[in-house]
């Protein structure tokens, strides 16, 4: 089955973010966490669900630089988020903007800014698990 199992080096379908209206929603209503050189907006899943890891999506403008500069940048923060699997709550959607040109960043630099990140990343990640509970209490309430 797509998605079971210990992470691979592979991103599936299931681990990945992939429509449009995903990515707009995780954009409007995502806690964020600004890093050096990126934006990590983070939403809350239902914990029930049948993702059993947290799921990536990554936007990289042209502002970052041309294809090749794009396509790498989109490289490293796939990489790195395998390299740091521990830190994101698998419950939980994350949505990775590169803010500009990454330059000479290599491997290890996007790997030790997300580490360094882990507190406000693993606070954000429950303030959008309570923003997940009571959007679907809300819910609740309107049937």
């Amino acid at each position: 089955m797509a998605g079971s199992g210990p992470p691979t080096g592979r991103f599936d379908k299931a681990q990945r973010i992939r429509k449009r209206a995903e990515f707009q929603h995780i954009q409007g209503n995502g806690r964020r966490v600004f890093t050096r050189n990126f934006v990590l907006m983070l939403l809350a899943r239902d914990p029930s669900a049948e993702q059993p890891t947290a799921r990536l999506g990554i936007t990289v403008s042209r502002r970052a630089g041309n294809s090749v500069q794009r396509n790498r940048a989109k490289r490293l923060i796939r990489e790195a988020f395998r390299a740091t699997r521990e830190i994101w709550p698998a419950d939980v959607d994350v949505v990775v903007i590169a803010r500009g040109p990454l330059g000479p960043v290599r491997l290890a630099d996007v790997v030790g800014e997300l580490r360094a990140a882990k507190q406000p990343i693993r606070r954000r990640a429950e303030e959008a698990r309570q923003d997940h509970k009571t959007r679907k209490d809300r819910l609740a309430e309107t049937r």
